[in-house]
């Protein structure tokens, strides 16, 4: 895939993301249990944005960790919501665990890169 659609593709997400966290709850969209959505959901744009900046891992943790933290402060500015820190620690570890995928797809795209370098000459 291309590296600009992933990179379209992480940010639609992220801004998905924090539309769902912050409009009403009846807004929010429910597919599992609300712990394993934060941790999927911050997983894979975690995992996103490593593929997209696969050299900024740790700026990617960052923005996405960040991003999760802020959230739930802001939900104390809206009527319905309430952030917890629980709940942040679940979208952190996500966050972690999508970078971690990132940084292994990596390296196996560049080992894979270069085993088939080495092949050709």
């Amino acid at each position: 895939m291309s590296h600009k659609i992933i990179t379209a593709i992480a940010w639609a997400i992220l801004a998905f993301i924090v539309f769902a966290t912050l409009s009403p709850i009846g807004l929010r969209p429910h597919f599992e249990d609300v712990s394993v959505e934060r941790f999927g959901a911050f997983g894979f744009v975690s995992l996103l944005f490593g593929l997209a900046y696969p050299k900024r891992l740790w700026l990617v943790l960052a923005l996405v960790a960040g991003t999760a933290f802020a959230l739930e402060a802001l939900q104390h500015l809206t009527p319905d919501r309430h952030g917890h820190l629980s709940d942040a620690l679940v979208k952190f570890a996500g966050s972690i665990s999508g970078v971690g995928a990132a940084w292994l797809v990596n390296r196996v795209i560049a080992a894979l890169t270069t085993s088939r370098i080495a092949h050709q000459d």
